[in-house]
């Protein structure tokens, strides 16, 4: 088992979840256990989903670089160039 792949797949997860319940905490409940997400959110996430990183506003792409950072401490925390 390589560790760095099961480091960088656990932080995977942990990132989607998060964001899992982040849209659901901004998306409204119904009877039927579906979700509706806010217009201005759908669009807002189409407009990021559609656009290349390199043309995103800054603080977008800060917390583009924020999420590489997590990434890049767990490469460094675990010595992947020594494996």
């Amino acid at each position: 088992m390589n560790i760095v792949q099961e480091k960088l797949a656990e932080y995977a997860h942990a990132a989607w979840s998060g964001w899992m319940q982040y849209m659901f905490s901004k998306s409204q409940l119904q009877p039927d256990g579906s979700m509706i997400v806010p217009s201005g959110l759908v669009q807002r996430w189409t407009r990021q989903a559609n656009t290349l990183y390199a043309d995103l506003p800054e603080a977008e792409k800060k917390s583009d670089r924020d999420e590489a950072d997590k990434m890049l401490k767990i490469v460094t925390e675990t010595n992947w160039f020594k494996e």
